[in-house]
């Protein structure tokens, strides 16, 4: 989830577009109004740039908010890592650092029963949805991990777990979270 703090004043609709962008953008957000004019500081600081929007902590967006620059940034950082090959003998993540990995992950992903990953994806018809489908087997060979992939008609099942512990790894999140940046 983000926590966005938007910079406003009251009646300014470019402070009213941001807030439906951010509304209508799909992203999970915790959001913040703060009305410049009740702060002499802030009014000073953003007197013609509102709206001025934050997210978790860094200015983000100044008069307008780019729906498809929001979501980048809901992205995990798990995507920046690189998938390591499991030998065996290491067990699998369970309770709070699952959790923990599961909320950094986001973007619809399920943890199914503490054993593995789930998502589903819809497509308008059958050939984007192949062409979603080879787009993460070339990431699979790529990154040395695969997971399992369910085709059909406007949609694709992605189900992601460590065979060789029989659970969930670090790499299956990394894995996740390189899929929602297709």
């Amino acid at each position: 989830m983000l926590n966005v703090t938007l910079y406003t004043r009251p009646g300014c609709t470019l402070c009213d577009e941001a807030k439906t962008a951010i509304q209508e953008s799909g992203v999970t957000a915790r959001i913040t109004e703060v009305n410049i004019d009740e702060n002499p500081v802030l009014r000073e600081r953003y007197t013609n740039d509102v709206p001025v929007i934050f997210v978790n902590g860094r200015e983000a967006f100044r008069h307008r908010v780019d729906p498809e620059a929001l979501r980048r940034l809901t992205m995990s950082n798990l995507a920046t890592e690189k998938c390591v090959p499991c030998r065996g003998g290491v067990p699998a993540i369970k309770g709070g650092e699952l959790r923990a990995l599961a909320e950094e992950l986001g973007g619809g992903w399920s943890v199914v029963d503490e054993h593995h990953l789930e998502k589903e994806l819809t497509f308008p018809d059958f050939a984007s949805a192949l062409a979603f489908t080879n787009r993460v087997g070339a990431l699979a060979e790529e990154e040395g991990h695969h997971p399992d992939i369910h085709l059909a008609w406007g949609k694709v099942r992605i189900t992601i777990w460590t065979h060789k512990v029989d659970g969930l790894t670090r790499s299956d999140f990394i894995l996740a979270a390189k899929i929602d940046r297709l």
